[in-house]
């Protein structure tokens, strides 16, 4: 299924020392290979099997492979369970995913969908947003868009938001302004005054992805207010 890079490149998505290696399939192709896998399995495996399937590919150093693994999984969703929520955290830690597509896919499909149905795990997730692995912190708040778009973890979405603030790395920023985005579709006037009140410590690329619902009047209004004050 592999294409030559002449025709499809991925790595050109990817930046810095991932260490990924890419077959080039593309997301139509590869999650058509887990529905036939799925398919071909549903009968005979449980949602543990599925978990050891994914367990072994996502060490697998190629970006489709792993994306393969996770895709499996979710089509067990509706037998996840609480005990999952540690497995996955410990993929993020070993750095398995290795990337912010694989992060991202792990909390879009696997971990957001448990945490909207148990809700009560949502608060977990603080604990998260202090890890000293950067893909466990963007898992902190990535994770918690699924809920959020049920109006559900709204409160832990900006504690997580205050915590990462300090962040250096792009791709927290970058995931927290998303997530602060979502959380505004919910609560429009909540978001205005949180970044109203915490904007000189906000970095500018999480403002810039927070205001993007907003009109453009308001858009010009928040990022002058936010503007950190120059101290001379």
């Amino acid at each position: 299924m592999s294409r030559p890079v002449v025709e499809f490149n991925a790595e050109r998505y990817f930046r810095g020392d991932h260490g990924l290696r890419f077959y080039n399939v593309g997301t139509s192709a590869m999650r058509a290979l887990a529905r036939e896998i799925h398919r071909a399995q549903r009968d005979a495996w449980s949602v543990d099997d599925a978990m050891l399937f994914a367990d072994a590919l996502m060490r697998d150093p190629y970006l489709e492979t792993k994306s393969v693994g996770i895709e499996v999984v979710a089509r067990y969703r509706r037998r996840f369970s609480p005990k999952l929520l540690s497995r996955w955290k410990s993929w993020l830690a070993a750095n398995l995913s290795a990337n912010w597509a694989t992060t991202d896919a792990i909390c879009g499909m696997l971990i957001g969908p448990l945490l909207a149905d148990r809700p009560e795990l949502v608060p977990e997730m603080r604990a998260w947003a202090r890890h000293r692995n950067m893909c466990v912190r963007r898992a902190s708040i990535v994770s918690l868009i699924v809920p959020m778009r049920r109006g559900l973890g709204l409160g832990v979405a900006y504690d997580n938001a205050r915590e990462l603030h300090g962040d250096p790395a792009d791709l927290i920023q970058k995931a927290v302004g998303w997530a602060l985005r979502e959380a505004g579709k919910q609560d429009a006037p909540r978001l205005e005054a949180y970044l109203r009140t915490n904007g000189p410590a906000i970095p500018r690329t999480t403002v810039r992805y927070a205001i993007e619902r907003f009109s453009p009047a308001k858009r010009r209004e928040l990022l002058a207010v936010t503007r950190s004050i120059d101290p001379r």
